[in-house]
Parts: structure tokens; C-alpha cells; sequence
């Protein structure tokens, strides 16, 4: 048996010597080789026969002459000859093979490592459609608490600012008894100086009044800003109206009582305030025998307020 690595020679090709190669040179040897028959013996009337008693040695047989064996066809042996020319361009192993086809082999083995198993990407598919909305989540832990931020400017209180940017303006004008007997005109006035163009003015009467009739009459008390009435948004009065009194005692009713005029009015400018009380007709009706401040105290106020 050949050594491995070294080199054998069959009908004229030299390779080495491998075990797979022995077995296959050893099948192409015998298949070259032709079977020879077996000596069949001459049992004819030429045959020799064995000597007898006393006899000479026998002469040779005759052997008749032999055809020429038949070559072995082709066909049979095609396989063979495949096998070894694959064996004979295979490169030998533990030779050396160049560096392009390590290069190609090392590609290839890089390429089953990645893709075996595996399936190439395909082109993309259409998008699908939207699924269902998932249900709520669990509620996460709630967060660290964040720094406390910077701090701010003092502020100014409301009620510190209005007393800082205002002052109470107000003014009180009374009279003990004045038995003022009119039924048309003016009955008393006060004079009041308004700081302020946007504030308004309050104003108030409170004192005794009184309406008497036969028939039927009314009488109307009245504020007056600078001799007109207030226009915003409307004028500040009080009103009395009287039936006619008993025809059987030929009588009228006369009872003073203690009353009050009270308002705000707005739109007026700032400076000097000429404000009246007055007394006059209801519209409609007659008038009847008023009077004013019987009696008693009367006093107009007047105070200034902020919008």
C-alpha cells in the first residue's frame, strides 16, 4: 500500500496517492486487464495417454491453438473513467490550492452562514390596516417631585392699594327745622367738590315730607346736579300720591312722615358739585299742598365712591 503523499504511476498519469484514489486506480487496473479462461484439458483421440508399465515417458499433449480474447467493451466502463477523471482534477488533499480560490471558497462559506436557513427579503408588502385600539395601560407610579421654583415678586394687596391710591371723599349738609312749605321749586342745597372724573357720586335725602289734597294729587321730590337731573343712567327721585279725603267730614288726609331720596349718579366731572333737592308735579296729576322738613332734622349726604 503507497504511502500517502507521495506519487503513482498508472498507464502513463501521475497523481497522489490518496486512499479514495487507490481504491479507484485498482478498479480501472482490473477493468483493463482481460479474464482469461481456464485450461479446459484435451480429452480427445489426440490426447496423450498415461504411460504404461515398462513404457517411455509420454509425449506431450497437443493443445489446439487459442483465439485472440475479445476486447472488453467501452460502455461498462465509462463510470470508471468519469470517477478518475474527477479524481484527477480534484485538488490533492493537503496541497496547496491559490489565493483566488481560497478567496472564492471563503466567500462562499461566508454567504451559506448567512443565508442558511434563511429566506431572501422579498419586495415590501402592501401596508395593512389599522388594528382596534388597545386597552388602557396600568397607571405608572407617580413621578419624583419637582424642585420648588424661583421666587417671585411681592404682590400688592387689593384692599392695601385702594386705601394707598384712595381717599374717602364724602360730605353731610343738615338743617333743624325747615318747614319749608313750597309745592314747586327748590327746598334745599349742598355744595360738594368731586375728586375723580370716573367715580360717582351718591347722594341722599332724609327728612319729613307731607301731601294733602281734597281730589286726588301727587307730588315728587328730586335731585338736580348743577341745576339738571342725573342722566346716568337716570334720575334720583321719590314720589307721594293722595287720594281725595272723606266727603262726609269734608276733610283731608295730613300726615307728615320721614323719608328718604336716595341714588347714585355717574358722568359727572370732577370739580365744584352745585346738588339740590327739589320738589315738584308728578306727570298726569294735579298737584296737592306739599311740605318738607317739618319738625324734624333734614340732611342731604353725598360721598364720592370709585367704579
Amino acid at each position: 500500500m503507497a504511502l500517502p503523499g507521495r506519487s503513482r504511476s498508472v498507464t502513463g498519469w501521475k497523481f497522489p496517492a490518496s486512499p479514495g484514489r487507490e481504491l479507484g486506480l485498482r478498479a480501472l487496473k482490473g477493468s483493463f486487464i482481460p479474464a482469461l479462461p481456464p485450461r479446459v484439458a484435451d480429452t480427445g483421440p489426440c490426447a496423450a495417454a498415461s504411460p504404461g508399465p515398462g513404457r517411455g515417458p509420454a509425449p506431450p499433449a497437443r493443445t489446439m491453438p487459442r483465439a485472440p480474447a475479445a476486447a472488453p467493451p467501452l460502455l461498462p466502463l465509462l463510470p470508471l473513467l468519469l470517477a478518475l477523471l474527477a479524481l484527477l482534477a480534484a485538488p490533492p488533499a493537503g496541497g496547496s490550492e491559490s489565493p483566488k480560490g481560497k478567496q472564492k471558497a471563503l466567500r462562499q462559506r461566508e454567504v451559506l452562514d448567512v443565508y442558511n436557513g434563511m429566506c431572501l427579503q422579498g419586495p415590501s408588502g402592501v401596508p395593512g390596516r389599522d388594528g382596534n385600539p388597545g386597552a388602557n395601560g396600568i397607571p405608572g407610579t407617580p413621578g419624583i417631585p419637582g424642585r420648588d421654583g424661583l421666587k417671585g415678586e411681592k404682590g400688592e394687596c387689593m384692599r392695601e392699594s385702594i386705601e394707598e391710591s384712595w381717599t374717602p371723599n364724602f360730605k353731610q349738609c343738615s338743617w333743624s327745622a325747615l318747614n319749608y312749605g313750597i309745592d314747586l321749586g327748590k327746598i334745599a342745597e349742598c355744595t360738594f367738590t368731586k375728586m375723580r372724573s370716573n367715580s360717582a357720586l351718591r347722594v341722599l335725602f332724609s327728612g319729613s315730607l307731607r301731601l294733602k289734597c281734597k281730589n286726588a294729587c301727587c307730588q315728587r321730590w328730586y335731585f338736580t346736579f348743577n341745576g339738571a337731573e342725573c342722566a346716568g343712567p337716570l334720575p334720583i327721585e321719590a314720589i307721594i300720591y293722595l287720594d281725595q279725603g272723606s266727603p262726609e267730614l269734608n276733610s283731608t288726609i295730613n300726615i307728615h312722615r320721614t323719608s328718604s331720596v336716595e341714588g347714585l349718579c355717574e358722568g359727572i366731572n370732577a370739580g365744584l358739585v352745585d346738588i339740590a333737592i327739589w320738589v315738584g308735579t308728578c306727570s298726569d296729576y294735579p298737584r296737592g299742598d306739599a311740605s318738607t322738613g317739618w319738625n324734624s332734622v333734614s340732611r342731604i349726604i353725598i360721598e364720592e365712591l370709585p367704579k
